[in-house]
């Protein structure tokens, strides 16, 4: 009983934790493209962001209203929520043309994890899904060993072999003298 109110509480804060900011939760998962923020976030790396109140300094995620549902991950460098956050990322040596507001704001980058996003952008990919849905389906659809060796309970039973008569012994030349 312990151990099951253990895992329950362990799944709701799980859950709690990363709710995605797309279905009205505070956690927004970012995979980086691109060399903007070299050093401090490389190609393939997986950013969790929280939301919170961001402040100069920090890295945040944000979704500029003319990039149809894009997402940027730079460092703010100065200005605020109300008339708009200034954006540089930090390999770049001049400033974002967007200025997010406070609702631009997607989350402040709370966690990096170095090379994960490779991975996780290869179980996004479509061909990844459909190919193991075909091999879970050949697993399931191929006939196992059992099947193919139980007999068929329609067909007719075939006669019994008769049983072969015993060879007559031949006598060697040796054994006849």
């Amino acid at each position: 009983m312990v151990a099951n109110l253990g895992l329950a509480l362990f799944l709701a804060v799980a859950v709690w934790a990363l709710w995605p900011s797309t279905l009205g939760g505070c956690t927004t998962l970012t995979i980086v493209s691109g060399h903007s923020m070299d050093p401090t976030y490389a190609t393939g790396d997986l950013v969790v962001a929280r939301c919170g109140e961001p402040q100069v300094g920090d890295v945040i995620v944000y979704q500029p209203a003319t990039e149809n549902g894009g997402r940027v991950i730079h460092r703010i460098i100065g200005g605020d929520g109300e008339t708009g956050w200034r954006m540089q990322g930090d390999n770049n040596d001049f400033t974002d043309p967007w200025q997010p507001v406070a609702d631009e704001v997607l989350g402040v980058a709370r966690l990096h994890l170095p090379g994960v996003g490779v991975v996780a952008s290869i179980l996004l990919m479509p061909l990844t899904w459909a190919s193991l849905l075909v091999i879970a389906a050949g697993i399931l659809l191929w006939p196992g060993r059992a099947q193919a060796a139980e007999p068929d309970a329609d067909a007719i039973p075939a006669e019994p072999a008769e049983p072969a008569e015993p060879a007559e012994p031949v006598e060697s030349e040796e054994g006849a003298r």
